[in-house]
């Protein structure tokens, strides 16, 4: 630039007065490192802050999709005893009551067709029943409540289901109550 006589001013003076002086309000290279510092750590903070953000919402879109996933979990396990009542209506009938009692075939075809119904409707909204016998015991989901000498199954081996058990979407509704198979116990052998 040109000096208020005409004259052309050097690039380093541009930056202090006639005097040598540095202009007020004029940036040292500390200065500028400090305020690079300072805009890199609120820059920081911001790319933190954003993070923050996205997960709180991906959370709170989890938690909404859980929400709506799981929220007649209390009215599932409410019908389940309904379940367990067509199941043991059914299995208390043998073909034997049927031949001596015919009119009770129209019957107990309607509790069977009751049943099958309500179990689709299960499957529809995610309840499943849990499949027990023939697996290894899962505590996650399974409840032993006896163990039945079994030599031709493994121990810890399901070979007993009293009472189905029933998941919603993968997130257990009611353990199966089930009978797990054990090694015999050896005879007593004297010395």
């Amino acid at each position: 630039g040109q000096t208020a006589g005409g004259d052309s001013a050097a690039p380093e003076d541009a930056a202090t007065d006639s005097n040598g002086a540095k202009p007020q309000g004029a940036k040292t290279d500390g200065d500028v490192a400090a305020l690079a510092e300072e805009v890199a750590g609120l820059n920081d903070q911001l790319q933190r802050a954003l993070a923050e953000t996205e997960n709180v919402r991906r959370r709170a879109d989890r938690d909404k999709d859980d929400a709506k996933r799981f929220a007649a979990a209390n009215f599932a396990k409410d019908l389940l005893s309904v379940a367990d009542n067509f199941h043991r209506a059914l299995e208390s009938v043998t073909e034997e009551i049927l031949a001596e009692h015919p009119p009770l075939k129209p019957i107990i075809e309607g509790v069977r067709m009751t049943q099958k119904e309500m179990l689709t409707v299960f499957e529809r909204h995610g309840i499943k029943k849990i499949d027990a016998i023939g697996q290894k015991l899962d505590p996650n989901r399974h409840q032993a409540v006896f163990e039945v000498p079994d030599e031709s199954q493994p121990p810890g081996t399901v070979v007993n289901d009293l009472q189905a058990g029933y998941v919603l979407h993968e997130r257990l509704l009611r353990p199966a109550m089930v009978g797990v198979s054990n090694i015999p116990a050896l005879p007593f052998l004297p010395h």
